[in-house]
């Protein structure tokens, strides 16, 4: 079906939709609105972000729910505030001709009581987090008892939240015969739950295959040393000028540090994570969607519900914990059939999530390298000049050429060219004439990393019985010494020790840190070890060498405590704010982008 009337949509609705200039309808569309409009039946639809999803679910519900009735007839379940409004605004676009309909939506940081209100006008559809929705159910706000239609959207996203107890909650209020439309990128084990549960018979379409990424979207990663993360990250953004990304971090710390070192090097830039109240968030969103904010640092959590059709790259600072997550990052480019460019970050350690990864999507990375001072200078200045020769001539300037003629009429066209781009160029070139080379090799791929021959095996109290892995303890190590992920590495965690290795370089850097530190009450003791380490492996050979050493870590780990107690007492955090002296920048300062 090439058009949205032969889907079998009425008048008004077409009226609509050639308002908004739509012309053909989506894939996902064309599988789920004439199965929508036709039966009765619950639906399980797959399809990746920014494939026309609401328009999927949205259209049909318009046209199956009786206008003229008052009562709450559809219920829409989105993950984040964001996401809840972006699908409200659009269902008023889509039923702009049908009189009297009233949309309303629910969502926290908004005042609860004015939410009630529109509701008591008469909403036949409610589009709702699941919070605040719960919240009014419970207040008895709110009737959702002869419901018609209700719909999860992006629900692996909204059950990745933490959202299972409450949907299942909201669920309980609704009638048994209801349609149950689940609309999700990915289909995890606790979506599945939710459809077996809530759903009969369900009619399941897939747009392309499970948990596959958009053929709008090509896929990067570069390999560089975990210490040189962030300059990695500002070369790639030298190297695309006219940049507007999302850019991911895993942690709300580490968003908010690197949103802060982008903008302190000139970049524009803006953080978006938890702990910003609603209206920062909404300040930092209206700006990226005015193009004045070109590098939105988020993390995975804040950034669901961006629906920006325009973001030309996503660049994974940091993989995700959860490798399907990066399903969820790549598609917020390569939206409304314009493509995108996902790009990773990558240290060796981390390599072998590359290849997980494209199995999920079913996609191949290229591997690319970071590019050179002078492809910068060169891609910076060719930017420049298109600019200069695309920009529309202002002639108020007129009166004052005679003047500026008089200035340079000793000087040649080929010298005025080049004085004119050294304004803009010297600074780029003068910065990026001796840069090194990001790039590192992977000629080893296996997750660890070679030994130098000069590094130092430490001996650490903490353990398995402390909640840590062999990854969380990397982490934490890196984040309380303030080191690339890299410096860290063959990190071994046992039930009640570690060990993990370090430069020779930084060894008095470590030993100093955890001299007298306590984390949650209790002392953590660091120490040189004569075990050399292997990774997480076991040595070949080394059973019975690494456990004699693993008894006496034993005994140096029931005696920390006993010798942490003759200590000069000082209570520390692993979130304290010691800094390393220097940034480490890669980047003169400049004045930001307009």
């Amino acid at each position: 079906m090439s058009t949205f009337k032969e889907l079998g949509l009425n008048q008004d609705l077409i009226n609509a939709i050639n308002d908004l200039g739509f012309e053909t309808p989506s894939e996902v569309q064309q599988k789920a609105i004439p199965t929508l409009l036709s039966e009765d039946r619950d639906l399980v639809a797959l399809a990746q972000t920014g494939t026309g999803k609401t328009a999927a679910f949205g259209f049909p519900m318009l046209q199956n729910i009786n206008i003229k009735s008052r009562t709450t007839q559809g219920l829409i379940l989105s993950p984040t505030r964001e996401l809840c409004l972006q699908i409200t605004n659009e269902l008023k676009l889509y039923g702009k001709y049908c009189k009297g309909l009233n949309v309303v939506a629910i969502y926290g940081g908004a005042s609860i009581t004015e939410q009630a209100k529109q509701v008591k006008k008469g909403a036949q559809i409610i589009v709702a987090t699941p919070g605040r929705m719960k919240d009014m159910i419970s207040r008895n706000m709110v009737d959702i008892s002869k419901i018609e239609y209700s719909v999860l959207d992006e629900a692996d996203e909204m059950l990745n939240m933490g959202f299972h107890e409450d949907i299942t909650d909201i669920l309980s209020h609704t009638p048994h015969d209801k349609s149950t439309w689940l609309f999700s990128a990915t289909m995890p084990k606790e979506v599945a739950s939710i459809a077996r549960n809530f759903m009969y018979d369900p009619i399941e379409i897939t747009v392309g295959n499970r948990n596959e990424s958009t053929s709008q979207v090509s896929h990067e990663y570069y390999l560089v040393n975990g210490r040189d993360r962030y300059l990695a990250l500002k070369r790639l953004a030298d190297a695309n000028p006219d940049i507007f990304s999302v850019v991911f971090c895993r942690t709300k710390r580490d968003t908010q540090k690197i949103a802060e070192k982008l903008i302190e090097d000139g970049y524009s830039a803006g953080a978006l994570h938890g702990d910003l109240s609603q209206n920062q968030r909404d300040l930092v969103m209206k700006s990226f969607r005015n193009k004045q904010i070109q590098m939105l640092v988020a993390t995975d959590v804040a950034a669901r519900g961006i629906d920006v059709d325009d973001i030309t790259h996503v660049i994974n600072y940091q993989l995700p914990d959860e490798i399907e997550t990066y399903t969820h990052r790549s598609g917020r480019t390569g939206r409304a059939g314009k493509t995108g460019v996902s790009m990773v970050i990558v240290a060796k350690s981390e390599v072998r999530k590359i290849k997980s990864i494209e199995r999920i999507i079913k996609k191949s990375f290229e591997k690319k390298d970071i590019p050179s001072g002078m492809e910068i200078c060169e891609v910076q200045l060719m930017s420049l000049a298109n600019k200069m020769h695309n920009t529309e001539i202002n002639h108020e300037i007129d009166a004052f050429l005679e003047s500026i003629n008089e200035l340079f009429v000793d000087t040649s066209k080929n010298e005025l060219i080049k004085k004119f781009f050294s304004v803009e160029f010297s600074r780029f070139y003068d910065y990026y004439k001796n840069a090194k080379d990001l790039t590192v090799s992977d000629t080893k791929e296996s997750g660890g990393r070679e030994s130098s021959g000069d590094e130092t095996r430490y001996f650490i109290n903490v353990g398995r019985k402390d909640g840590y892995d062999w990854m969380s303890l990397k982490d934490f190590l890196k984040e309380v010494l303030e080191l690339g992920r890299d410096d860290v590495f063959k990190v071994d965690v046992k039930d009640s020790f570690s060990f993990f290795n370090t430069d020779k370089s930084i060894e008095k850097k470590v030993l100093d840190f955890f001299t007298d530190f306590k984390y949650n009450g209790r002392f953590v003791n660091v120490e040189i070890t004569e075990n050399k380490g292997g990774g997480r492996r076991r040595d070949k050979g080394g059973r019975g060498r690494r456990r004699n050493d693993d008894k006496r870590s034993r005994r140096r780990s029931s005696d920390s405590g006993k010798r942490g107690d003759r200590r000069s007492r000082r209570s520390s955090s692993p979130k304290s704010d010691r800094r390393r002296s220097g940034s480490g920048s890669d980047r003169p300062r400049r004045s930001r982008r307009k």
